[in-house]
């Protein structure tokens, strides 16, 4: 039996995508790629992940962690950004390499994609469309079963291993026409449109732009997935004297920075009071002077009690617990201005 493999988002056009190859007797599999930039979620447990597709659309999906490539990808993307920090172009392009350097190994012949020509105005013009499939080395492997009837034939399709009569000639943003092909597939369960990438929100983009743009602390030849995880939780600060600190805005984000805290950062928070946890990110390894880190450590104390619960009339401030290198001390903070912080914020 042929075999191909499917990049699968989990939005519609992908689940249609690999739904239409597999109807003609291919056999699919499907590799959701994840960064930390999106589907992230999915490696708490890519085993349930890979039950509810089953069970919802057939598909047999598999995740696949592509951050370390995806991080130097950033430095210096080929193709360029997007409006934001979103390189869609050389995205899909690593992504195709991806599975297209796995092909052997799991027994595959092609590659399928849910493009749709004209949908994105960025990665799936025609001319994009061809400078991915030609930059991934992937021109006659790939297969885009939505709109295969207005692009040249694949080999899946001269060497009929797919019927190109059965596949479409879908066009352009509207889902209309996908909406009733799911319809007709006995698809109850209609995903919301595949997207949600965060290297495109307009806000947390520019977070990740100032680092890669060495406009923070921390080099950029040194960001690490849980660096980027870490920047997009809470507020974020530059301090004065180098240091990257972050401050949860509710309990949520308060156990999400414990579990991002590393062993060469230090973790704040007021033992006896309501507020927030902080850390002070790499606070063990890249201030030049103990002296600076000292002063850094009381800012980010001081933005502790800032952000906690308000202090009693005649109370001066509170202390805070720091935990740095296996060690825990407590500094004694008052609640800073904001006219003191305001320049520190980043976006």
């Amino acid at each position: 039996m042929i075999k191909a493999l499917a990049l699968f988002s989990g939005g519609l056009d992908s689940i249609l995508a690999t739904r239409l190859v597999m109807a003609q007797g291919v056999a699919v599999e499907a590799l959701q790629f994840v960064t930390p930039f999106f589907n992230d979620h999915l490696l708490a447990d890519p085993a349930a992940h890979a039950d509810r597709i089953l069970a919802l659309y057939g598909i047999k999906v598999e995740v696949v962690d592509i951050s370390a490539g995806y991080l130097q990808l950033l430095h210096r993307p080929a193709h360029g950004f997007g409006r934001h920090f979103n390189p869609c172009i050389d995205c899909k392009i690593l992504m195709l390499n991806q599975a297209r350097q796995m092909l052997a190994a799991r027994g595959a012949s092609f590659l399928i994609s849910g493009e749709v020509l004209g949908q994105r105005p960025m990665s799936q013009r025609l001319d994009t469309l061809n400078v991915i499939s030609r930059d991934s080395a992937t021109r006659d492997l790939l297969l885009r079963p939505l709109s295969a009837r207005l692009l040249p034939e694949s080999e899946a399709e001269r060497r009929g291993w797919v019927d190109r009569s059965r596949l479409l000639a879908f066009r352009g943003r509207s889902r209309a026409p996908q909406l009733a092909l799911a319809a007709a597939m006995g698809i109850r369960e209609i995903p919301a449109p595949a997207g949600g990438c965060i290297l495109a929100d307009p806000i947390l983009s520019r977070r990740i732009a100032a680092i890669y743009q060495s406009e923070s602390a921390m080099p950029a030849a040194a960001i690490t997935t849980g660096d980027i995880r870490t920047l997009l939780v809470g507020r974020q600060f530059r301090l004065p004297e180098g240091g990257w600190l972050v401050v949860g805005r509710n309990e949520e984000d308060n156990l999400r920075l414990l579990d991002c805290a590393g062993d060469d950062d230090a973790v704040l928070a007021m033992p006896d009071w309501a507020g927030p946890v902080a850390l002070l990110k790499k606070a063990a390894s890249i201030y030049p002077s103990p002296a600076g880190l000292e002063r850094d450590l009381h800012r980010a104390a001081a933005l502790v009690v800032r952000y906690g619960r308000r202090l009693p009339a005649g109370m001066a401030g509170r202390e805070v617990a720091c935990r740095l290198g296996g060690e825990r001390r407590l500094l004694f903070a008052r609640p800073m201005a904001e006219a003191v912080y305001r320049g520190w914020k980043l976006a």
